[in-house]
């Protein structure tokens, strides 16, 4: 049975930006999240900023040691690698970026999810593009499917390896 997951972001983005809020410049996003960072009374270090700036410039999975590479000042020296997981540590449990499990990377987030809302991440074999889908039916499906076996759900990663509709209409031109 085939389920079309019911996206909650409208509209087609340009290449390379599943929707709207992929598409801002990094630097907006990286205002806004700083703005609720002071409303939530967090705070958005120097070290955490960068590495969230490195992830929101990319606009594609970084690992751990990419961004250390990206990161690297101009003395050619990177912050030490606890540091930067310490700060991806951060902002990954503030839903500032997610962590694609099957990929070993990391990506910035711009949506500000809802508490408890569940992530479908489409991963392009081809071009690591990476959309992001609330798929509701599939969250439901999974939340009874905890409910009956009596499972409290702490983690819940769903990831699907594909091609991006970018690379397949490139392919077919």
């Amino acid at each position: 049975m085939h389920v079309k997951p019911t996206l909650r972001y409208s509209g087609l983005p340009a290449h390379n930006a599943c929707c709207e809020a992929h598409a801002a410049a990094p630097g907006e996003v990286l205002d806004k999240i700083e703005a609720l960072c002071r409303i939530r009374g967090l705070r958005l270090t120097s070290q955490r900023r960068a590495v969230l700036a490195a992830l929101l410039e990319a606009k594609k999975p970084l690992g751990a040691y990419d961004l250390m590479d990206s990161l690297r000042g101009e003395n050619g020296r990177s912050p030490a690698p606890i540091a930067v997981y310490r700060a991806l540590d951060f902002l990954k449990e503030n839903g500032f970026i997610h962590r694609l499990e099957t990929l070993n990377a990391f990506i910035a987030c711009p949506h500000h999810h809802a508490s408890g809302e569940r992530i479908v991440f489409l991963i392009c074999e081809a071009c690591r593009h990476v959309e992001e889908a609330v798929a509701i039916p599939l969250n439901n499906a999974l939340i009874a499917l905890a409910h009956d076996r009596d499972f409290t759900v702490k983690r819940q990663v769903v990831e699907l390896a594909g091609i991006c509709r970018n690379c397949t209409e490139n392919r077919a031109s």
